[in-house]
C-alpha cells in the first residue's frame, strides 16, 4: 500500500535515510541499500556516517543527482545515481582504491521494502521485483550478480557476512523480505543498476531496463562560479545531504545533521527555521516543510520548545526568537503570502510568551530562564536557562546567578534582547501583511520600546561596546560578537555604531584571519576553544553581516562575508566538512571533538557570499550586486520565477524562468526590485560611471512610462529590447518603469 504519498513527486527518490547511500522510493518504502564487505576485516558496512567514514559528494535538492564516497578496511568505493524520471533511478558504483584483492570485497545491492513484501529474483531475466499493494518496481543490473541470497532483514544479511564470509552458499534464495544481489570487485570493480516504478510488472521492468541502459550519468551544473565560486553549491548540498525522513512524525524535514545520533529525530527551534532558510534558496516546498517542522514544537504554554526529540522535549525553555526573520525573508524570497501566514499565530505566541515570563522585573528588558513545566532534561537549572542563548557554554554567562524564584539568570542577555526586538519589528511586518493592523502597532511599539532600552541600559560607555548586564548591577566583563546584535535590530545610535567597527576590526579582540571568535581574544575563555569559549560560529557570523548592512556598512559586511566564505571553503573543498563551529586561530573544523562535520548551519557561511551577489534582507528587499567580475549565480527561488545571474565583461544579466530580463554595465548594487505585469522598479545605487540599463524584450511601444526619483526619463529601442542610460551620481535614486502588462511576459 501507498505510504507517504504526499511527498513531491520529484522528490520521491531520495536519499531519505540515515544511510546515504541507501535510495528509498518513499511512497512504496522500497529501499536499495548498498552492504560492503571486506574479508580483511571480516567486517560489513551500510555506510553510515555515524560508524563508517563517507565523503558526501554532490546532492541535488530533488536527488536527480547523488554522489558519494566510502571507505571501508581501506577499500574506496564510489556511489553515484540519477534519474532519468520521477519513477525511475540509475545508480553506479566504481572502486576506487583496493587494500585487498577484489575477490574478497563484496558489495550487495539489497532491496527490501519496509512492509515487509517478499522480493522475487528473476535469475533468466536478470531482474528483481516487489509488489507493494497494486504497484510494482523491478530492479535490474547491468550484469548478473555472482549470486542471490534471502534474508529477513539487512542486519540477517550482514551477520551472514561477517560469520560465514563470502565463500558461502546456504543462504541462497531468490525470495524473501530482503532479496542481496551480490557482486565483488574483482568481477565488478565497477557496476550500475536501476529501478523502475509502475503499475505492471512488465512496465516496471521495462522502465528499469531503459533506465540502466541510458548510460552515463546526466551532469549537474555549478550553481555558483567566478565571485564566491562554489557558495551555492556548498549549501545545496549541505541543505540536500541533510534533509531525510522522519519516520516517527512522518515528514520530510531538513535535520541538524544526518550524522548525530540524539533519537529517532531531533528538532531544535533556531536550527530548524536556519534549514527553512537556507532551504528557500532551493524550493519554496522544503522551506515550508522546515518551517511546519519548527512550529510542530509550540507549547500551549506559548513558547516555542528549545528542542524536541524522540526521547526528549525541552519545554521549559525556548531558543532565541528568530522565526519571524526568517518567516519574513523566505515571504521576500518566494513572494508568497502563505510563507506568512502559516506561521504567524505561532510566532506572535511566542514572541508574547517571552514578555509574559522572561521580564521578572517588568522592565521591559528579557532574561534566560526555564519554567515550571515538562520533564526535559536539566530543568530548573542554570544551565537549561543559559541554553535559550543557544550560547550553552559562553563566557558571557559566567558571571550569571541563577534565581530559582524567578527560574531566570541574573542578566539581561545582549544578544537575547537584540533577537527580541527584531522579532517584534518582523511580527509588525507580518502583521501588516495578514490585515492584523491592531497587532503590527503592538509589535512595532514593543519593537522601539526595547530599542530604546538596549540603546540606554546596555551600552557601557567605559568599554565603548554592547553587553550583558546584571539586572540589578554592572556589566558582565566576557563579551561575544552579539555585542554587535544591536546593529541587527537597530538599537546603536551613530556613535554606537562606530565605535563597534573599531572593536569589529580589532585583533585583540574580534578582529583577525579567522572571524568571528565567540569569545574576544584577550579573554581567557578564548584558550579554551570548546564550544561557545572562543570557536567561530556560522550563524552567529550571518546575524552580524545582516547588522552591518542593515546599517549600510557595506565594506564591511563584504569583508566578513569573504573571510567567512574563505573559512568554509578551507575545510569543504579538501575534505567536504561543513562544520558546526571553527577554530579562532587556525580556521580548522575538526581540530577537536565538540563539532560536527556536516552541520546544517554551516551552510550560512557560504549563504552570506552568496547574499553579496543576490539576497533578499528585510531592509533593501530583492537586490542584485554588480562586482564587475565575471561571476554565473543559480538557479534559485525568486519571487519572480526561477532566477540566474550571469556577469561577463562588466556586463550583469538577469534571468527569470529562462527568459533575459534585465542586463546592466552599472558598477552598482540594484535594491527593492519590483518585477510584476506591467512594472518593474528598482532602487540604484550611487554609480561612479554613467552606463545603462537593457531591458530585453520590452518594446518603446508598449512603454508607458520610465521615471528616476519620480522624473520622466528617456529611453531607446536597443537591439533586442529598451535600453536606459543612467548617469553618474553620488546619490541613491528610485527607477521606476511602467508599461502595457501584454507586454510583460
Amino acid at each position: 500500500m501507498l505510504q507517504h504519498s504526499t511527498i513531491p513527486l520529484m522528490r520521491a527518490w531520495n536519499s531519505w535515510s540515515t544511510r546515504p547511500a541507501e535510495m528509498v522510493f518513499l511512497p512504496l518504502g522500497v529501499r536499495i541499500t548498498p552492504v560492503l564487505y571486506s574479508t580483511r576485516s571480516k567486517t560489513t558496512s551500510a555506510i553510515e556516517p555515524r560508524r563508517d567514514t563517507v565523503r558526501l559528494g554532490r546532492h541535488a535538492i530533488d536527488g536527480s543527482l547523488i554522489e558519494l564516497e566510502t571507505d571501508l578496511s581501506g577499500t574506496t568505493v564510489a556511489f553515484s545515481t540519477t534519474k532519468t524520471d520521477p519513477f525511475a533511478i540509475r545508480g553506479s558504483w566504481n572502486g576506487k582504491v583496493s587494500a585487498e584483492w577484489g575477490l574478497r570485497f563484496w558489495l550487495t545491492l539489497a532491496i527490501s521494502a519496509d512492509g515487509g513484501e517478499v522480493a522475487i529474483h528473476d535469475a533468466g531475466r536478470n531482474v528483481t521485483l516487489l509488489k507493494v499493494g497494486t504497484r510494482f518496481v523491478a530492479v535490474a543490473t547491468a550484469e548478473a550478480p555472482v549470486h542471490v541470497t534471502g534474508h529477513d532483514s539487512i542486519e540477517a544479511l550482514r551477520a551472514d557476512f561477517e560469520a560465514n564470509g563470502y565463500f558461502y552458499t546456504a543462504t541462497r534464495k531468490n525470495e524473501a523480505p530482503v532479496i542481496a544481489l551480490r557482486f565483488n570487485l574483482e568481477m565488478m570493480r565497477e557496476g550500475a543498476y536501476a529501478a523502475g516504478v509502475a503499475d505492471s510488472a512488465e512496465l516496471a521492468i521495462a522502465k528499469a531496463q531503459a533506465c540502466l541502459a541510458a548510460g552515463a550519468p546526466a551532469e549537474l551544473s555549478d550553481a555558483q562560479t567566478g565571485v564566491f565560486e562554489g557558495a551555492l553549491d556548498a549549501m545545496r548540498d549541505v541543505v540536500a545531504w541533510n534533509t531525510i525522513w522522519d519516520e516517527t512524525n512522518a515528514r520530510s524535514y531538513t535535520a541538524v545533521t544526518r550524522i548525530w545520533n540524539l533519537g529517532k529525530f531531533a528538532v531544535w527551534f533556531n536550527d530548524q527555521i536556519f534549514a527553512a532558510l537556507l532551504a528557500g534558496v532551493f524550493d519554496a516546498d522544503l522551506a515550508r516543510e522546515n518551517m511546519a517542522t519548527a512550529m510542530a514544537s509550540a507549547t500551549p504554554q506559548g513558547n516555542i520548545a528549545c528542542i524536541v526529540t524522540s526521547n526528549d522535549a525541552w519545554v521549559d525553555r525556548t531558543q532565541l526568537p528568530f522565526g519571524a526573520l526568517v518567516a519574513w525573508q523566505l515571504y521576500q524570497r518566494t513572494g508568497e503570502r502563505s510563507m506568512i501566514q502559516a506561521n504567524y499565530d505561532a510566532l506572535a505566541r511566542n514572541r508574547r510568551w517571552w514578555q509574559d515570563n522572561r521580564d521578572p522585573d517588568g522592565f521591559g528588558l528579557l532574561s534566560c530562564g526555564t519554567s515550571d513545566v515538562g520533564e526535559g532534561l536539566y530543568k530548573g537549572t542554570a544551565f537549561a536557562a543559559r541554553n535559550e542563548t543557544g550560547m550553552d557554554n559562553s563566557a558571557t554567562h559566567d558571571e550569571a546567578i541563577y534565581d530559582p524564584v524567578t527560574r531566570t539568570l541574573s542578566t539581561f542577555d545582549l544578544g537575547l534582547n537584540c533577537a527580541a526586538t527584531l522579532d517584534a519589528e518582523m511580527l509588525s511586518k507580518m502583521a501588516a501583511v495578514l490585515g492584523k493592523h491592531d497587532d503590527a502597532r503592538e509589535f512595532a511599539a514593543l519593537a522601539e520600546r526595547q530599542r530604546k532600552l538596549i540603546s540606554e541600559t546596555l551600552w557601557d560607555e567605559a568599554r565603548g561596546i554592547f553587553a550583558n548586564r546584571q539586572r540589578h548591577g554592572g556589566f558582565v566583563r566576557s563579551l561575544s560578537p552579539t555585542s554587535f546584535y544591536p546593529l541587527l535590530c537597530g538599537a546603536a545610535t551613530p556613535e554606537h555604531a562606530a565605535r563597534l567597527l573599531e572593536h569589529l576590526s580589532d585583533e585583540n579582540t574580534f578582529g583577525g584571519d579567522f572571524v568571528l571568535p565567540n569569545a574576544t581574544r584577550d579573554d581567557p575563555a578564548f584558550a579554551d576553544n570548546v564550544y561557545w569559549r572562543g570557536r567561530i560560529w556560522p550563524n552567529v557570523n550571518y546575524m552580524v553581516w545582516l547588522g552591518l548592512r542593515r546599517y549600510g556598512f557595506m565594506a564591511e559586511a563584504s569583508k566578513l562575508a569573504s573571510q567567512s566564505y574563505d573559512l568554509f571553503m578551507k575545510s569543504w573543498r579538501t575534505d567536504r566538512i561543513a562544520a558546526e563551529n571553527y577554530n579562532a586561530v587556525t580556521g580548522e573544523a575538526m581540530d577537536q571533538g565538540d563539532t560536527d562535520p556536516f552541520y546544517i548551519w554551516a551552510a550560512m557561511l557560504p549563504l552570506m557570499a552568496a547574499g553579496e551577489i543576490v539576497d533578499f534582507d528585510p531592509w533593501t528587499g530583492f537586490t542584485v550586486r554588480n562586482t564587475g567580475r565575471d561571476l554565473a549565480v543559480g538557479p534559485m527561488v525568486s519571487p519572480a520565477g526561477t532566477l540566474e545571474l550571469r556577469g561577463e565583461a562588466g556586463q550583469l544579466s538577469m534571468t527569470l524562468n529562462g527568459r533575459a530580463m534585465l542586463r546592466t554595465d552599472l558598477q552598482t548594487t540594484l535594491s527593492r526590485i519590483v518585477m510584476s505585469d506591467g512594472r518593474l522598479s528598482c532602487t540604484v545605487a550611487p554609480v561612479a560611471a554613467a552606463g545603462y540599463i537593457d531591458l530585453p524584450g520590452l518594446e518603446t511601444g508598449n512603454v508607458l512610462a520610465v521615471r528616476l526619483d519620480g522624473q520622466d526619463i528617456g529611453y531607446l529601442a536597443s537591439a533586442d529590447g529598451l535600453r536606459l542610460s543612467i548617469a553618474e551620481s553620488g546619490d541613491e535614486r528610485r527607477l521606476d518603469v511602467y508599461f502595457s502588462a501584454t507586454n510583460a511576459g
